[in-house]
């Protein structure tokens, strides 16, 4: 099989990681926001944002195996 068809397959998969770095970044941002006009609410505004963080991280993870699946699995 063609190598640059593999690589191609890869970067495509990879590209998971650009919507989980949007989404913990918009994420972050409305905590903050959320934190700067309810500063007693920072604890529960926190667990839940390193919750949705942790998740999004889990997404880009799951694209950057499935790269490494395909460039190995093809070769």
């Amino acid at each position: 099989m063609n190598t640059t068809l593999i690589a191609i397959g890869a970067g495509i998969a990879v590209l998971a990681a650009i919507g989980a770095g949007i989404g913990i970044g918009i994420a972050t941002g409305k905590a903050m926001d959320a934190i700067a006009r309810q500063p007693e609410a920072e604890s529960k505004i926190s667990k839940n944002l390193i919750l949705g963080c942790a998740l999004a991280e889990a997404t880009a993870i799951y694209g950057f195996v499935i790269a490494l699946l395909i460039i190995i699995m093809l070769k």
